[in-house]
């Protein structure tokens, strides 16, 4: 009887480990968040590592869908219209894909977010793709890394970065002035509440 209740004892501690913690993934997932102009962009992707190996050209081949990251596709969430690279597209979730040349990388978003890799892309889901030049690092990105960079208050950078190689998308608002317009509405009413706050104290 004693065993029998050391075993269910030590059962329940191993299962209460096994919650706590889990085996390291050979591509960790990562999410990132950033606040974009009158909402936030979010990108959740696997972040594969180098591990010595010749990543372009190679393990990605050159002129072939790639799913950007590593595992299930990588997924993009707008929260409001943007401008992609010069391209409008409208607030959603979205797969996003690179087809990597030497000099130049297409960046695609596409309708279908959920799929394992890019095994079942279909460019008829396409939303809209860029082209982009590649630049070289001056020192090697072990791990595959997608950053949003602001670079003002209603604009940023998508930054992706592996190796050797980075490459960059620029987003606005897809419509500037009704940004402007909206923001100074809210800076009206925050004004106003501010104002009545000191009236009531």
């Amino acid at each position: 009887m004693k065993k029998l209740l050391f075993a269910v004892c030590l059962s329940a501690s191993v299962f209460s480990f096994a919650q706590d913690y889990s085996v390291p993934a050979a591509s960790p997932r990562q999410k990132v968040e950033q606040q974009f102009s009158m909402s936030k962009i979010s990108v959740d992707y696997g972040r594969p590592g180098v591990k010595g190996r010749k990543i372009f050209g190679e393990l990605v081949p050159y002129g072939q869908v790639w799913r950007a990251g590593a595992n299930s596709s990588t997924k993009i969430t707008f929260g409001q219209s943007v401008n992609f690279g010069g391209k409008v597209v409208p607030a959603g979730t979205y797969g996003l894909f690179i087809v990597p040349t030497e000099k130049e990388w297409k960046v695609i978003l596409n309708k279908d977010f959920q799929q394992w890799g890019a095994y079942t892309y279909d460019a008829k889901q396409d939303v809209v793709d860029v082209t982009v030049p590649v630049n070289k690092l001056a020192d090697k990105q072990e791990w595959f890394e997608i950053t949003l960079n602001p670079t003002g208050e209603n604009t940023g950078n998508l930054v992706i970065k592996w190796d050797m190689a980075q490459a960059e998308v620029a987003l606005k608002p897809s419509s500037p002035d009704a940004v402007t317009k909206i923001a100074d509405k809210l800076k009206e009413i925050k004004k106003i509440e501010s104002d009545a706050a000191k009236t009531k104290s």
